[in-house]
């Protein structure tokens, strides 16, 4: 049986595997920067969190998810997306009884969508994203915003590009919804099948629509920006003055919609602009959700978050040629001759391992010279040569790799030898 990997998904093997713990890296430090809290949900919930949670209308629920029933007859879905879990469980466990609002949370993990595996997007993707539940104050999304920005430009990437709109509060979107009824109504024949079923239930949802993009009506669809009330414009233009303030730069696009049915007041989206990446292409989105918590269960709770996905970040990074700073090769091979030196050497590498040393040796019965260019291979810092003769004097054999220089010490000062010999070379 020829056993292969589903489609849509990947291996991320060594050599990969290390630029993705360095981006983790800066991910939870930036969220311990921003006093953030990690929150792990589980990879399957119930459906009707997604349908209720996400939105009825969206592709993601109706074409995307990966639903199935387990033996009781439940209907659970894998997690398409990360903030429905983190709003359930902001609910379930009672979290905005908390005096310590807003409640910011960040998260990291998979999820999973049935679509066209293409560059960038998979079936089994990473995400990382921030939630900040409990405040409506218009300074937590200028501070979701920066959050996203200085994690970008931390890992390296350059050209960024913040796009920002307001789909304003449910007065404003309920003016909007009418204006965009009237507007595609007339030949709403000629958008696609999901278009026709969007019209009545959620007309925003055609303004996203990738297969009618170039049809005339788009282009005059009515403009959020011109049906905000007054709250809601004050609303978006605080947040404006706060990113001015913090030096972040912005563009409006009245046109900016995002996917999601649960989305009010701040959208943004951060885009990147890169030789090798292609058109301008969007890296991560997000904004308000006031009324998500109230739709879950939950009391009032107006909420602010944004997911980005860590495939397309590398991407990104790969086509601007930026080098992560991953650590390449070990500190020290151990090179063992003749049996009891082997065996000996099984309790070294225990010692150097434990005092922070990353070590190693052969587990094959190599010949001194194979011993040599494994150590060449893992690209070590030093190796450290126990023979015969060497442990029958209590002695080792050091070698540093980059200057060829090499010394003979007492075998119990291995340790402290290479510690202060790495010390150095930081």
């Amino acid at each position: 049986m020829d056993i292969r990997i589903p489609r849509g998904t990947q291996d991320i093997l060594p050599g990969t595997s290390e630029k993705w713990q360095y981006v983790e890296s800066i991910w939870h430090d930036i969220c311990r920067r921003f006093n953030y809290s990690e929150i792990r949900t589980p990879i399957f919930e119930q459906t009707e969190l997604f349908q209720r949670g996400v939105g009825d209308t969206t592709d993601i629920v109706q074409k995307e998810m990966y639903t199935f029933s387990d033996r009781s007859g439940r209907s659970l879905t894998l997690r398409p997306e990360g903030t429905a879990s983190v709003v359930r469980s902001y609910v379930e466990n009672k979290r905005y009884g908390s005096p310590d609002q807003p409640d910011k949370l960040y998260y990291t993990g998979p999820m999973f969508r049935y679509e066209r595996p293409q560059s960038g997007r998979m079936r089994q993707f990473v995400q990382f994203g921030v939630e900040a539940i409990g405040s409506a104050d218009p300074a937590v999304d200028a501070e979701v915003i920066a959050l996203a920005m200085e994690f970008y430009k931390e890992a390296g990437l350059k050209g960024l590009k913040l796009v920002l709109n307001s789909l304003g509060d449910q007065e404003s979107r309920q003016a909007h919804r009418d204006a965009l009824i009237n507007h595609f109504k007339p030949q709403i024949d000629e958008f696609c099948e999901d278009c026709q079923h969007r019209l009545e239930k959620n007309p925003l949802r055609i303004l996203d629509c990738k297969e009618d993009k170039d049809h005339p009506l788009m282009e005059t669809a009515p403009s959020i920006i011109d049906y905000l009330n007054e709250e809601s414009r004050e609303y978006f233009n605080t947040v404006q003055e706060l990113l001015d303030k913090m030096g972040i730069p912005y563009e409006i696009d009245p046109g900016l919609v995002r996917g999601l049915d649960y989305y009010n007041n701040t959208a943004f989206e951060i885009m990147i602009d890169g030789d090798g990446f292609g058109a301008i292409s969007t890296l991560t989105g997000g904004g308000r959700y006031n009324g998500l918590v109230e739709e879950l269960g939950g009391p009032e709770s107006p909420g602010i978050g944004f997911a980005l996905s860590v495939e397309r970040l590398l991407m990104a990074l790969d086509a601007q040629g930026v080098e992560l700073p991953v650590e390449k090769g070990i500190d020290c091979y151990l090179v063992t001759m003749g049996e009891e030196p082997s065996k000996e050497g099984t309790a070294i590498l225990t010692e150097l391992r434990r005092a922070g040393i990353q070590a190693d040796k052969d587990y094959l019965g190599k010949k001194m010279k194979a011993q040599f260019k494994t150590a060449d291979r893992l690209k070590a810092s030093f190796t450290a040569v126990l023979g015969e003769e060497e442990w029958q004097a209590g002695k080792i054999n050091v070698k540093d790799m980059s200057s060829g220089e090499q010394q003979v010490i007492e075998l119990e000062q291995l340790t402290a030898y290479l510690n202060e010999k790495l010390e150095g070379t930081t």
